[in-house]
């Protein structure tokens, strides 16, 4: 187990409280994964409403399980990524096209603007951000189906 010099709680409204060594109570604080597509379990900062470091967990593994929930809740509700599991159909491929996909939480759509909003993170990954800036994510494109990566290739 890591050393912990710092309490988190939720207070009444909902809201993380984290109490510093000294006792100094920053309410609102927010966790921050410094690697959240490589590393999501390791690098996690608490900042305070002012974008300040307050806290770093090297590993949330090594975390108790009490705070390790408290952290993962959190970031669960700040950080909405579905993944793309297959592409069904573009409607242009000239951009903005509206892209019809099913992902890990269902079927959606979304209008990409250009090609500029899908990043390359890795050899085999992919980050697109539609029009509502909601970012969407293709872990790999290998493990897409014929059809989807025939339709994502023309946008690449």
């Amino acid at each position: 187990m890591a050393e912990i010099t710092f309490q988190l709680q939720r207070n009444a409204f909902g809201r993380l409280v984290l109490t510093d060594a000294k006792g100094v109570s920053h309410e609102g604080v927010s966790p921050v994964r410094a690697f959240p597509i490589a590393a999501p379990d390791e690098g996690v900062s608490i900042v305070a409403v002012n974008g300040e470091e307050l806290a770093w967990i090297e590993s949330l593994a090594s975390f108790p399980a009490n705070l390790r929930d408290l952290v993962t809740t959190e970031l669960a509700a700040r950080e909405f990524m579905p993944t793309i599991t297959r592409l069904k159909r573009v409607s242009s491929f000239a951009t903005p096209s509206t892209w019809t996909v099913d992902t890990d939480r269902g079927e959606t759509s979304f209008v990409l603007r250009g090609e500029e909003d899908i990043r390359h993170l890795g050899k085999h990954s992919l980050l697109i951000a539609d029009s509502h800036s909601i970012q969407f994510l293709i872990a790999d494109v290998l493990a897409l189906d014929k059809t989807s990566r025939k339709l994502l290739d023309r946008f690449l």
